[in-house]
């Protein structure tokens, strides 16, 4: 199976699980499975969060997602249970699609590494 098709194959089914369990079949867009995503690495999972701590949970996501690909590293937990990174190297200047493929590769393999998806 071509890089690609794989990519897309795997992204359908992580949309497809995560949609079924968080929004009742509704489909999750790329953002929102970016704030559950942070939302599982915060740990703090039965609370509510301002539209501020959305952002910052994004945040956290983005850098989790991106950690593997030397963009972040971990650097500590803050006093309030909050994970913060460092930048490794900046991002490079990609296109929106561009963005969007890289993204969803992290979070496709970011499930796969947690057993989420096959």
């Amino acid at each position: 199976m071509a890089r690609d098709e794989q990519l897309k194959e795997r992204w359908d089914s992580v949309v497809e699980k995560l949609s079924t369990q968080f929004a009742d079949g509704d489909t999750l867009d790329l953002d929102a499975i970016i704030y559950l995503i942070g939302v599982q690495e915060l740990g703090q999972i039965h609370r509510d969060y301002k539209k501020d701590h959305k952002l910052d949970l994004m945040h956290i996501a983005i850098c989790k997602l991106l950690e593997p690909y030397g963009f972040y590293e971990f650097d500590f937990v803050d006093e309030q249970g909050w994970p913060h990174y460092k930048v490794k190297s900046q991002l490079p200047h990609l296109k929106a699609g561009e963005q969007s493929v890289l993204m969803k590769e992290a979070i496709v393999n970011y499930f796969v590494e947690t057993e989420y998806i096959e």
